[in-house]
């Protein structure tokens, strides 16, 4: 049964095998023109080939890009149409193969067309008068049927003679009108299918220009930065285009001419002669264009057109300037030199000359017709520079200069006497004027200075002038010096007078006005300066039988009175003053008695001053502490607000040490109102009240915000730089010269020396500097015990504005304690005024007496004290008994009746073996305790205080901070 079976399966198979059967799907279809479609031949049974005919009988190749064939597998393939065509309609037919057996199937493609516009504009535009062509190009299959409709009406040739439908479809219009303009339908419509579609055409009819000037002719004058206007007016459709055109070549707007939106007004800059002539107006639009002329005639003003340059020689006779002018009319000529003219009287004619002679009859006028000459006689060298020659008429005037070169001998001019003292420098102004420039030398006692290895004096050259920088060494170094300038033309000389400055006289108190707890004390002046100015006042008061307490106050120029705080109410005291200038403190004024008043309770109302911050939004409040009504201030309140508005920004509480507040955030543009309230125990006092208008807000340049890299990314490079630099500076110290903060490490955490270290004797403090002394400072250790210099305290005073100061040699008064020059800013000297020679921050000299200062005061300077440890080897210092004073509770030390007092210095705590260790560290340490008891103070008198000076090299210092030996 199984063989019956497989024979029968085996005869279907061959049965299939030699039957091939094909179909195609679908076997019909129409296809719009545009359209792509596609079809499936579908084969029964074994077949090798699968092709595809075209309606032409053509085989179609795979690489056909509209018809294509695809092979899907072995028994189907696909037809594909793409962007079907009239073209592509007809029969298809799929065709398999299988040896010597084949079959086929076909397909018949149906292919329409809709209609369609294919050249259709809108708008179309003609000119008035012309036969206008409506272009509408239709096809379709069949052929549709054209007709025309404009305003809803159907358009009929029979009915218009005008209009005609021409065969392909357009429409003509003979002689349109503007009246013809609008919109047309252009209708297609085809019988067979009942198809109709349409198309709105709109159609421009333009019209030619017409034109009108506004004035045929325009009189104009060749004035100074005169212009003129010539305009005309156009009408057409489209609106015309409207240019000026002038000797056949059309104006654009630039530096000459300037033509409105429009160009309808054409505006004539800085008419001259020679713009004279005609000019067009055309007008242009689609339609064509049309054109108008409009004169421009124009006189002509007053213009120079020679000048000479003149160059002499001082107390020559005589030299002359000339000038001649053109113009219509003929113009004046005058002359004007430095704000002076020279024209009195009547002017020139073509029959009448004219003069004009000065009253020290050094300068003449004399004109004629077009030309005016200037006579100077008795030349000087103040008759040198620029002249004016201004030549005018009715229609204008020119003016041009004419220069005097005048050559001279130089003259000398600067403040004869200048005031300094010794250790101070001071400049010697010779300002020179010469033409042609001269040599300055300077002279003293008939010896040119400065002289060989002289350091004291110096030569600072700028443009014209020279200085002579004198840093006086003793009194001989005061005195006269000689300057000489020399050239071409001769040699002029001059004496100037060094004089020794001296202390001011003292200030005269004229009244104190007390309250509870402070005092306004009302002074005049010094009568004499000595030769420099005020820097400081010193103010000093006192109860009956106590020390006194002292103050400086910065002298200002409008300075008459100081506020003193911190008194107690109902008590008596005395006050007295003394001025400071650069040279040294004046005597204490007479001591005057007041007596404050008693408690009144709250404290008054405190001054304000504002200060606009950096970024124009922001404002800083100082506020200055007034009486505190004998009850300590406890805080202060703060409130402002825009004055526009009536609600107060929240309350801001100030502690009771603070002297200012920061308001920031602040609108633009905005006036704003401030309030501040002191409080105490008692009470609060009135209001100190401000007002202030903030800035307008700066505008923004255009792409800068987003052009680079932000403020903030370039400050942060900025950092990053900078401290790799310091980094690379330290490493390299550390490797050279055996300092830095890598140095400060090794020796003080890690017990070693840095490389290239020196011998052991640097080590144990034996080794001096051997550094370059051009570079390094010159340390000089000694005890309290040894001798020092001028301790009678004639101090540095005030230098000239222009001296580029250094600091005061070693017969100073007060020894100075400086680090090495990479720590030069955190100076140990630099925290005592006495340490500073300069006008803005001058030095307090000694005094006949201790300086007291208010505990707020004192609390103040301690903290201003930096730390520094002076880099010094002390291991040779003298081996003397210590001498240290105690420190009173006020910050104090007692002065010895038998020496003069000296400014506060350095002190070194602890054993001096220990010194060296101060390279690293900050370890000086300055008492700050105001409460020690006598037990403390003892304690501190067993250690040795070491006075440390240093010693700069003799290098020219230009910055006005830095020590002279």
């Amino acid at each position: 049964m199984l063989q019956i079976r497989d024979i029968l399966w085996g005869f279907l198979y061959i049965a299939c095998a030699a039957a091939i059967q094909v179909q195609v799907t679908p076997t019909h279809r129409e296809i719009s023109v545009g359209e792509s479609k596609f079809f499936l031949c579908e084969v029964v049974g074994d077949a090798k080939d699968i092709d595809w005919f075209a309606p032409n009988g053509e085989k179609i190749l795979p690489n056909n890009p509209n018809v294509q064939v695809n092979r899907n597998d072995e028994t189907t393939s696909t037809l594909t149409i793409y962007h079907a065509d009239v073209d592509d309609a007809g029969i298809y037919k799929c065709v398999a193969k299988s040896g010597d057996k084949e079959a086929q199937a076909t397909v018949q493609v149906k292919i329409f067309q809709k209609i369609t516009f294919k050249n259709v504009p809108s708008p179309q535009e003609f000119n008035e008068g012309d036969d206008a062509d409506i272009i509408c190009d239709v096809v379709g299959s069949p052929v549709p049927f054209i007709l025309w409709k404009h305003k809803g009406v159907r358009i009929q040739s029979n009915k218009d003679v005008r209009y005609n439908v021409m065969d392909n479809g357009h429409l003509l219009i003979r002689g349109i009108k503007k009246t013809d303009e609008g919109a047309y339908n252009c209708e297609a419509r085809v019988m067979e299918t009942g198809e109709i579609n349409f198309k709105m055409i709109y159609v421009v009819v333009n019209v030619l220009p017409t034109i009108r000037a506004r004035q045929s002719e325009v009189n104009a004058t060749a004035d100074m930065g005169v212009s003129i206007l010539l305009a005309c007016d156009a009408d057409g459709f489209p609106e015309p285009a409207v240019t000026w055109a002038y000797n056949n070549v059309i104006l654009k707007s630039g530096d000459k001419y300037s033509l409105n939106e429009d160009g309808s007004e054409l505006v004539i800059k800085d008419v001259i002669k020679v713009d004279e002539g005609d000019y067009t107006c055309i007008a242009r639009n689609k339609a064509g264009e049309m054109s108008q002329e409009v004169s421009l005639n124009v006189f002509v003003q007053a213009k120079i057109t020679y000048l000479n340059n003149e160059t002499a020689i001082e107390f020559d006779d005589e030299v002359t300037l000339t000038c001649e002018a053109s113009g219509d009319p003929t113009p004046s000529i005058s002359w004007s030199f430095q704000n002076r003219m020279f024209s009195e009287g009547e002017q020139a004619s073509w029959t009448r000359p004219d003069q004009y002679e000065s009253h020290d009859r050094n300068i003449v006028v004399r004109s004629h017709a077009r030309v005016s000459s200037l006579l100077l006689k008795n030349v000087d060298y103040t008759h040198a520079g620029q002249y004016l020659c201004t030549a005018s008429n009715s229609i204008g005037q020119d003016n041009q200069p004419v220069y005097l070169e005048v050559r001279y001998a130089p003259k000398i001019h600067g403040e004869v006497a200048v005031y300094t003292w010794e250790g101070n420098p001071a400049n010697i102004s010779c300002e020179v004027e010469a033409h042609p420039g001269a040599s300055v030398t300077w002279f003293r006692d008939g010896l040119q200075v400065p002289a060989v290895n002289t350091t004291n004096v110096k030569i600072y050259s700028k443009q014209s002038n020279s200085y002579l920088q004198v840093s006086p060494e003793s009194q001989s170094d005061f005195g006269s010096y000689n300057c000489t300038a020399t050239n071409a033309m001769g040699t002029e000389s001059k004496e100037f007078l060094l004089i020794q400055a001296e202390v001011p006289s003292s200030p005269k108190i004229q009244r104190v006005e007390p309250f509870s707890s402070s005092a306004v004390v009302e002074f005049n002046e010094p009568d004499s300066f000595g030769g420099v100015p005020i820097i400081k006042y010193l103010v000093e008061w006192r109860l009956d039988g106590h020390g006194w307490t002292g103050k400086e106050y910065d002298a200002t120029e409008d300075l008459t009175s100081i506020t003193i705080v911190g008194l107690t109410p109902d008590t008596i005291y005395e006050v007295k003053m003394s001025a400071v200038n650069g040279k040294g403190e004046s005597e204490s004024s007479a001591a005057v008695k007041f007596k404050t008043g008693p408690i009144q309770g709250e404290p008054s109302a405190p001054k304000l001053e504002a200060m606009v911050q950096n970024q124009g939004n922001a404002l800083k409040v100082n506020w200055i502490k007034q009486d505190d009504g004998g009850s300590p201030i406890k805080h202060y309140l703060v409130r402002y607000k825009a004055k526009h508005v009536s609600d107060w920004k929240p309350e801001i509480r100030m502690p009771h040490g603070s002297e200012y507040v920061v308001l920031g955030g602040l609108d633009w543009n905005t006036e704003y109102e401030v309030r501040v309230v002191a409080v105490n125990q008692k009470g609060k006092s009135e209001p100190g009240i401000l007002s202030f208008r903030t800035a307008t807000e700066p505008t923004t340049m255009p792409g800068a915000s987003g052009s680079g890299l932000s403020t903030g990314a370039i400050v942060g490079i900025l950092i990053v730089v900078f401290f790799a630099l310091l980094v690379a500076v330290d490493v390299t110290c550390y490797f050279l010269n055996k300092c830095g903060l890598l140095m400060c490490i090794a020796v003080n955490f890690c017990g070693k020396a840095g490389p290239g270290a020196k011998s052991k004797d640097m080590e144990e403090g034996k080794a001096n500097f051997t550094k370059d002394e051009s570079k390094e400072p010159i340390v000089e250790v000694r005890t309290e015990e040894e001798p020092t210099q001028n301790q009678e305290g004639v101090g540095p005073a005030e230098p000239n504005e222009t001296t580029p100061l250094t600091e005061p040699e070693s017969n100073a008064a007060t020894p100075l304690v400086s680090a090495l020059h990479s720590n030069a800013t955190n100076s140990v000297a630099e925290s005592f005024s006495a340490a500073q020679i300069s006008p803005a921050h001058p030095p307090t000299p000694a005094k006949d007496h201790p300086l007291k200062s208010s505990p707020a005061a004192q609390s103040s300077t301690v903290e201003s004290q930096p730390n520094v440890g002076p880099l010094v080897d002390l291991s040779d210092a003298p081996n003397a008994k210590p001498v240290t004073e105690p420190i009173r509770a006020n910050g104090e030390r007692p002065q010895k009746q038998s020496e003069a007092p000296e400014s506060p210095k350095s002190q070194v705590d602890g054993p001096i073996k220990d010194a060296p260790h101060t390279l690293c560290t900050d370890a000086t340490t300055y008492p700050q305790n105001d409460k020690k008891t006598k037990d403390d103070v003892k304690t501190e008198a067993n250690n040795t205080a070491v006075e440390v000076k240093t010693v700069p090299n003799e290098a020219p210092q230009t910055n006005g901070n830095e020590s002279k030996a």
